[in-house]
């Protein structure tokens, strides 16, 4: 729960009401106080909690960096020109997350760290594809430049949200890729693991049930944010928990 808090203490304090400015500095002074604290100084609240997490579980302290800087790149940098770049923030902004909670949760092989962080992308692959309308309305473009111009969907289509067959071709692009992370992602858990990655597992069923569903809408993620129902996520969840208790069983 500390590891919870901590992320969604860094969240708010980007997402509160205030210019950009008042944001970088909420950011620049959470990232201080949490380096104090590693480096012995008094800490409280959250911060004290994560660091005896941290110091409990032997958590690399690198993926709350890294998660950090993730978040500093949402306040500063509105565009991505390749997909390396972009791959970058994915792995920041969930990636990070993944790591974090393996070391929780418990893992046996050097591999579930590459099930983590190739499932951090997938997810967060999968909330830019479903979210392109939402962000473009904020003047984020997260889809890479080269990617536009490789599928001549010019950006424009997509602040006014153009239903192009240019962009139903990009879009098909990108849930392959996504689709991808989330193969490179299985291919990576081992017997040994799989026992200790229920949540995991569940977040990648639920993912790529919404992913399935943006490729039955045609790629149309403009007329609405596309999501599964609560009976369907709840239907997903319990087949992705039972199997993977069943894992327990072999």
């Amino acid at each position: 729960m500390s590891v919870y808090e901590f992320f969604r203490a860094a969240d708010d304090a980007v997402d509160e009401p205030g210019d950009p400015a008042d944001k970088r500095r909420r950011l620049r002074e959470f990232s201080e106080e949490f380096e104090a604290s590693l480096n012995g100084e008094p800490a409280s609240g959250v911060f004290s909690a994560v660091k005896t997490v941290i110091e409990r579980f032997g958590i690399p302290v690198e993926p709350f960096r890294d998660l950090l800087a993730g978040m500093e790149m949402d306040l500063t940098k509105h565009r991505y020109e390749t997909f390396q770049e972009l791959q970058e923030y994915c792995y920041r902004a969930a990636s990070t997350v993944g790591l974090v909670s393996i070391a929780v949760f418990g893992y046996r092989t050097e591999e579930a760290k590459e099930y983590a962080v190739n499932l951090g992308k997938a997810l967060q692959l999968t909330n830019i594809i479903r979210d392109v309308a939402l962000d473009a309305q904020e003047g984020r473009i997260y889809i890479p430049q080269e990617d536009l111009v490789r599928f001549r969907c010019p950006e424009e289509d997509l602040l006014q949200r153009k239903l192009s067959e240019e962009f139903r071709r990009l879009m098909r692009f990108e849930c392959e890729r996504a689709r991808g992370f989330f193969e490179s992602a299985r291919a990576h858990l081992t017997p040994e693991d799989e026992p200790f990655m229920t949540a995991a597992r569940v977040m990648e069923a639920i993912y790529e049930g919404i992913l399935r569903k943006i490729e039955c809408h045609r790629y149309d993620v403009f007329t609405e944010r596309i999501s599964l129902s609560p009976v369907s996520r709840g239907i997903i969840a319990l087949g992705a928990y039972l199997k993977n208790e069943f894992s327990r069983l072999r």
